[in-house]
């Protein structure tokens, strides 16, 4: 079976369904992953740049995005890499005001038992995760 690595512009127009060419296109793969024609590999990386675009150019809220996106990366014929770590990173994205990319932080801290070597306090809404500021 072959694999497709997806650029962030092909998931939004799946999500979105906002661009007349491009959005039944994106529906199409997605399509052919579901059927297991094809496997979608979706990076953390495409992970954040779409929560971003969702978020501050579509101005979809954080419950919706995490919503999309949970929905996304468990479907059929998806892979990710760290399917705990974005999962978890979704949640905290969704029932909190941090941005994704500090819920992701923190999912990676709470997950291995690591502190957080940061000035920003939003960390320390997280139980089990550990924030530590540099000291000179």
């Amino acid at each position: 079976m072959a694999r497709l690595l997806l650029d962030t512009n092909v998931i939004v127009r799946f999500l979105t369904g906002d661009h007349p060419a491009h959005s039944p296109r994106s529906r199409s793969l997605f399509g052919r992953a579901a059927a297991g024609d094809v496997a979608l590999v979706v990076t953390d990386l495409a992970l954040a740049e779409t929560v971003w675009v969702l978020q501050s150019f579509y101005k979809l809220d954080r419950g919706a995005i995490a919503a999309a996106l949970k929905d996304l990366i468990e479907s059929a014929g998806i892979e990710v890499q760290n399917k705990a770590t974005l999962l978890s990173a979704l949640r905290s994205f969704a029932h909190t005001d941090v941005n994704f990319v500090d819920a992701y932080h923190a999912a990676i801290a709470g997950a291995e038992s690591i502190a957080i070597a940061s000035f920003d306090r939003d960390f320390d809404q997280f139980a089990g995760v550990k924030r530590v500021e540099p000291k000179t």
